[in-house]
C-alpha cells in the first residue's frame, strides 16, 4: 500500500534528514527541516480552525514557501488548492468562492493583490504568511512566516485515509469558468509511484521545477521527487523569462532531470553559445503538453548523446497515462513523436463515435482507467458524470474510464499516435485552454455580434491564439481594448495574441462559422 502524500517527506527525513529536499536561489531546505516547518504550519492551520477535508489556497509565486505550504496543508488533513498568482482577480475570486476556501497561504509579495481581493466579500478568515500590519482587517487573521516558524513542530495527530482529498487543481472550463479537478492521496501517491518507477527517480537526482504549482506538470517535482528523497531545484520566475539564465541554471545546479513543455527547450537551443554549456549532468529529459518538433528534438539529442528522452502524455484529470522513450530512429522524419504506451497501473480504450472499439490505425477517442485518476470535478457532478465512461464486466462490478477527448490511433506495435481534440480544448505552450471559454468572454462584449477564437500556426511550428470578432453595425472596438477585456478574465497565457475585426465571417454549408478556414487564413497572413 502506498503512503499518504505527506508521509513522503517523513520517510525521506527518516532515511537522510540532512539531504536537500528543495533549493531556491541561495536557500536550501533539508528533508529534516521541511518536516519541522510543515508540522509547524499544519499546527498553525489547525489552531486557526482548519479541519480535515477543508480546502486551503496556496497563493504564492515561486519560492521556498511552496513545498512547506503543500506538505503543511496535507499534514493538517486539508487539501491544497494552487492559485495562479498571475491570474486576474475575478478568476482568483471565483476559485476561492467556488472551492469554499477560508484560509490562504501567501506572502508579502502578494500584498497588493491581497488588498484588492479583500475589498471583495470572499469569505476568507485567515491568511498565513503575511504580517498583521501589512494586511489585517477585522475579522481577518494574519500570521507571518516568522510566527509560523515559532509554532509547535510536533506531527499533528490528524486522521487521513488514502481516499481523502489531497489537492484540487483548476483548469479552463468550456462554460467560461475554471473547473477544479479533485485528486485524492491515492491518486497523487499513485502518480508519484509510477512516474518514479518509469523514469528511475532516486535520492541522487536533482529535478528542475520549471512549471508553476497550478500547472499539473509540477506534481513531478513536488510529489514524485520527495517520494524518492530526491532534490528539487525551484526555478525562479525571472530565470524562466530568459533562456540564457535558464541554460546557466541547468549547468550550475547540475540537474539530472528536466521536465517542461518543448518550447522552453527550443528557446534554449536557439542560444548562440548553447554548445558551450555543460549539460552533461542531465540524464533524462521529459517533455509534454504539446508536440516536440522532430527537427529540434534531433538537435537536442545530438547535443546530449548520454541523456534519455521521453514524451509524457496525460490530461491533468489522470496525471499521466502514457510514455514514449524516444530513440534516434523514432525522430528521423517529420512525423510527430508517438504518445507511446499506456503505463503500468492504467488501462485504455479507444472508441469511435458509436462507442465501439476502433481497428488499428483508425482514430478514436482515448479513454483511460487508472489509479492516478481524479475523483471528479469539484461541485460539478453533471460534468463529472459526462466525463466518465462506465463498463460493467461483472454483475455489480464497474470500471470507470475518463474520457480524455483526445483522438488517437494505435498501431500493430501497440504505440499510440495523437490526432487532435474531439472537443475544442487546445494546448498552447503546455497550457490547457478552452476556446469556448474565450469565445464566451468575447461574445459578452457589447460591441460584438459573433466571436471565433482559433489556433493559427506560425512559421517554425509555433502556435498563436487568434480572436476574430464580428462587430455589431455601427459599433467600434479596437484590439488593445479587446485584449484588456480578455485579460480581466483570463491568465496571460490564454489572452489572444492577435485580434481582428473582419466585415464578415466565413461559413460552412450549414451556416456555422468556418473556424478551420479562419485558422488557415490567419496562419497564412501571419
Amino acid at each position: 500500500m502506498l503512503p499518504l502524500i505527506h508521509r513522503f517527506i517523513d520517510q525521506a527525513a527518516d532515511q537522510n534528514p540532512h539531504h536537500p529536499a528543495f533549493i531556491f536561489q541561495e536557500r536550501s531546505l533539508s528533508y529534516g527541516d521541511l518536516v519541522l516547518q510543515a508540522n509547524r504550519l499544519a499546527n498553525v492551520l489547525i489552531d486557526l480552525g482548519v479541519r480535515p477535508l477543508d480546502r486551503v489556497g496556496i497563493y504564492l509565486t515561486k519560492s521556498m514557501e511552496i513545498p512547506v505550504a503543500i506538505y503543511g496543508i496535507l499534514k493538517a488533513g486539508a487539501a491544497y488548492v494552487p492559485i495562479d498568482p498571475s491570474a486576474p482577480l475575478d478568476r482568483v475570486d471565483y476559485m476561492i468562492r467556488d472551492c469554499g476556501i477560508t484560509h490562504l497561504v501567501s506572502s508579502p509579495v502578494r500584498k497588493r493583490a491581497l488588498h484588492q481581493l479583500l475589498e471583495r466579500d470572499t469569505g476568507l478568515k485567515a491568511i498565513v504568511g503575511v504580517d498583521r500590519e501589512l494586511l489585517e482587517t477585522d475579522p481577518l487573521t494574519c500570521l507571518s512566516w516568522e510566527e509560523v516558524l515559532q509554532a509547535d513542530s510536533e506531527d499533528p495527530p490528524v486522521k487521513v485515509t488514502d481516499q481523502d482529498l489531497a489537492y484540487i487543481m483548476y483548469t479552463s472550463g468550456s462554460t467560461g469558468h475554471p473547473k477544479g479537478m479533485m485528486h485524492t492521496h491515492a491518486s497523487g501517491a499513485s502518480y508519484a509511484h509510477y512516474s518514479a518507477m518509469t523514469y528511475g527517480v532516486g535520492p541522487a537526482d536533482r529535478l528542475g521545477n520549471h512549471s508553476h504549482l497550478h500547472f499539473d506538470m509540477s506534481t513531478f517535482e513536488f510529489l514524485t521527487g520527495p517520494s524518492r528523497g530526491a532534490t528539487t531545484i525551484i526555478i525562479p520566475n525571472e530565470a524562466m523569462l530568459f533562456p540564457t539564465r535558464l541554460a546557466d541554471l541547468v549547468q550550475n545546479e547540475k540537474l539530472t532531470f528536466w521536465y517542461s513543455v518543448p518550447l522552453a527547450l527550443i528557446q534554449m537551443l536557439a542560444l548562440e553559445d548553447i554548445g558551450n554549456r555543460d549539460w552533461s549532468s542531465l540524464r533524462w529529459i521529459l517533455f509534454g503538453g504539446e508536440p516536440f518538433p522532430p527537427k529540434y528534438l534531433r538537435l537536442l539529442m545530438d547535443m546530449l548523446p548520454g541523456a534519455r528522452f521521453s514524451n509524457v502524455y496525460g490530461p491533468a484529470e489522470v496525471n499521466q497515462c502514457t510514455y514514449f522513450h524516444v530513440t534516434r530512429e523514432s525522430v528521423q522524419g517529420d512525423q510527430p513523436v508517438p504518445l507511446g504506451r499506456v503505463w503500468e497501473g492504467a488501462e485504455s480504450r479507444i472508441l469511435n463515435g458509436e462507442g465501439q472499439p476502433v481497428r488499428p490505425g483508425e482514430p478514436g477517442e482515448l479513454l483511460i482507467r487508472s489509479s492516478t485518476m481524479m475523483q471528479g470535478y469539484w461541485g460539478k457532478p453533471d460534468l463529472t458524470e459526462k466525463s466518465i465512461h462506465i463498463e460493467e464486466p461483472l454483475p455489480g462490478f464497474t470500471k470507470r474510464f475518463y474520457r480524455t477527448g483526445d483522438l488517437v490511433s494505435i498501431d500493430e506495435k501497440g504505440l499510440l499516435a495523437f490526432h487532435g481534440r474531439k472537443d475544442r480544448q487546445v494546448k498552447i505552450r503546455g497550457y490547457r485552454i478552452e476556446l469556448d471559454e474565450l469565445e464566451n468572454i468575447a461574445s459578452a462584449f457589447d460591441e460584438v455580434q459573433e466571436a471565433a477564437v482559433v489556433v493559427a500556426e506560425q512559421a517554425g511550428g509555433d502556435k498563436e491564439l487568434v480572436a476574430v470578432l464580428l462587430l455589431k453595425e455601427g459599433r467600434n472596438l479596437d484590439s488593445a481594448e479587446a485584449r484588456k477585456r480578455f485579460a480581466d478574465h483570463l491568465s496571460a497565457y490564454a489572452v489572444p495574441k492577435r485580434i481582428y475585426f473582419p466585415a464578415t465571417l466565413p461559413r460552412t454549408s450549414s451556416g456555422k462559422i468556418d473556424r478551420r478556414q479562419l485558422a488557415q487564413e490567419y496562419a497564412e497572413t501571419a
